[in-house]
């Protein structure tokens, strides 16, 4: 947080310099000002900023080499600038000792500080630039101090909107000198009949990563509302300049609206598309949450502050800053964002959504083998054919093959259009029914066919004749059962790489990406070819040597099945695309 601009009734001043470094020069009108030579008003409203005020300046160490603060950037960017000019908190305090203070609160939007100053006793308030004018019956102008007319508070208003649709944050510095000092310093007594002297604007500009996560976040679905204590036009300003505001006029609704409002009447308006609160408490955030969650929309909320925390606890997902929050807030959250960047939330989601596909893809994987190892057992139990597949021959599949390529499903990265996809609904099962078609059916069938093929193939091309038993011991009905379970090997195999999208074309990833996956897949065929022809392994598992005409016999079969979940993927794809996404979570 940097000020950047500073507006007196007497003159206008740009601020160099950026950061919390006290490095930088007043300008005015592109003329540089002597630090040593001060206007009065903007030396007075520099020890307004630095003496009302509540943070430090902390000085490069050793150990942490950069300048840095303690307390709220936006004090913290008034320390800077008074130094700038020379002005030290130490100094200044030992001028001006304070003798007590009216905190900032969210309802006044003013923080005030008592100083004592040789006899007499001085106030200094800073706060919301119309929150502050509201106590303020004078001004200091070229001529001094003057009654605060209405066209004076015209002035001071266009100004602050003026820098308010910059995306500027504004504060406003004012003052007044008491003559006797008081035992006790009341909202009521102390804040009364002062004088203006003029508005500070700051600036802390978007990350450049979040203009870019917001163009994600509302791909995906998700509507960001703003809840602000800044000026409206600050916040739509910045709103547009990151892209959460594109329209011509998004509905703004201040706190003082906010408490007049309804609940039913709130939850119409948080149907407007494009919707910010701002000058808002803490609680109004609260009310908000509890709106959209009435509505059953899912709801993250971010804060940093301990008037947040409600809010944080409300929402489905809180979301507290690791570096600004305070420790209240972190322990409320579910989430903490270590380095304070929106960005990362969206990151978040889209591993979420990874995650909860990956858990899909792993039981699709696993349900697509298991028709091919039930149906030629019915098959069996209904007809007299030989045993299609040994018990040992399962669990070798169960157990073996099948592990490492179903947790490479696990480890998959995030498909192509993840984000693109509307939120699912939260009443959606992980077990659906799409899923077990999907797995059980259009996977399973096609496996089923191809090992079934095998079997047959081998049985009648071997002589065997329907109605024929042939015991388990015969060469041929072994090598029939070796032919099932060869069958569903490489059928899985040809199902690994199906499954590793969801939505998106298994073409449209990379075939190197999944490292797990290609090792897993290698093991599969290493570990059935040792199962097949490793003789003592043989007499485990029941096994037949079969030549390399029955793996080649299946990769016919692989062409079919990758094909048909193309072709799934393909009208699952235009049915995203021509349905309208809706809105279904809310930031």
């Amino acid at each position: 947080m940097t000020v950047r601009e500073i507006w007196t009734p007497v003159a206008f001043y740009n601020v160099s310099g950026v950061g919390y470094e006290p490095k930088g020069d007043f300008y005015v009108d592109d003329k540089k000002i002597d630090s040593k030579n001060l206007p009065n008003e903007l030396s007075l409203l520099l020890k307004i900023g630095l003496l009302c005020n509540n943070s430090r300046l902390v000085r490069p160490t050793d150990e942490n080499p950069s300048w840095s603060i303690i307390g709220d950037p936006t004090e913290g960017s008034l320390v800077v600038l008074a130094e700038k000019a020379g002005f030290t908190l130490e100094e200044m305090l030992r001028e001006y000792p304070r003798i007590s203070q009216l905190p900032f609160d969210s309802r006044r939007k003013r923080m005030t500080s008592i100083h004592k100053y040789g006899k007499e006793i001085y106030v200094f308030t800073k706060g919301a630039p119309k929150e502050t004018l509201s106590v303020c019956n004078y001004i200091l102008s070229d001529d001094g101090v003057k009654k605060l007319e209405q066209s004076d508070i015209d002035n001071i208003v266009k100004q602050n909107d003026k820098f308010a649709e910059s995306g500027l944050r504004v504060l406003a510095m004012a003052y007044k000198i008491m003559d006797n000092e008081n035992k006790e310093y009341t909202v009521e007594d102390t804040e009364t009949d002062l004088i203006f002297v003029g508005l500070v604007a700051m600036m802390d500009p978007p990350r450049p990563e979040v203009e870019l996560a917001v163009k994600q976040a509302h791909k995906a679905g998700i509507k960001i509302i703003i809840i602000t204590g800044d000026y409206g036009l600050t916040a739509e300003s910045i709103a547009r300049r990151i892209g959460i505001v594109k329209g011509p006029r998004p509905r703004i609704i201040t706190g003082n609206e906010l408490d007049k409002m309804s609940d039913e009447d709130l939850k119409k308006e948080l149907k407007n598309k494009e919707i910010i609160f701002a000058r808002v408490a803490p609680e109004h955030k609260m009310k908000v949450v509890a709106a959209l969650k009435e509505m059953g929309e899912v709801v993250a909320v971010t804060g940093d502050g301990v008037n947040d925390s409600p809010a944080l606890k409300r929402a489905d997902i809180g979301i507290a800053m690791g570096k600004s929050g305070t420790d209240v807030a972190r322990e409320v959250a579910t989430m903490v964002l270590t380095d304070d960047n929106f960005a990362n939330i969206v990151n978040a989601i889209e591993e979420g959504r990874a995650v909860y596909d990956n858990v899909r893809k792993f039981i699709t994987y696993i349900f697509a083998h298991l028709t091919p190892e039930a149906i030629p057992y019915i098959l069996f139990s209904l007809f007299n054919i030989p045993v299609p597949i040994t018990v040992m021959q399962i669990l070798a599949i169960d157990l073996g093959t099948e592990t490492l390529p179903a947790l490479a499903l696990g480890v998959e990265p995030p498909e192509p259009g993840v984000m693109d996809r509307p939120p699912r609904s939260p009443k959606e099962k992980l077990l659906n029914l799409s899923l077990f078609l999907r797995g059980y059916v259009l996977l399973g069938i096609i496996s089923s066919i191809a090992v079934l093929s095998g079997y047959f193939w081998v049985l009648l091309s071997g002589g065997w004749h329907w109605g024929e038993t042939l015991p388990l011991t015969d060469p041929l009905a072994r090598k029939a059962a070796t032919m099932s379970f060869l069958g569903i090997v490489i059928m899985q195999v040809a199902n690994v790489f199906a499954c590793r999208t969801e939505v998106a074309s298994m073409f449209s990833v990379s075939f190197f990406k999944n490292r797990l996956l290609n090792i897993g897949v290698i093991f599969e065929i290493v570990l059935t070819a040792l199962l097949i022809y490793v003789p003592f392994l043989q007499k485990i598992f029941d096994t037949y040597p079969v030549s390399l005409k029955h793996w080649l016999f299946y990769v016919a079969f692989m062409p079919i099945l990758i094909g048909a979940e193309e072709i799934r993927k393909y009208f699952l794809r235009k049915k995203i695309a021509l349905n309208e996404k809706e809105v279904k979570g809310s930031i």
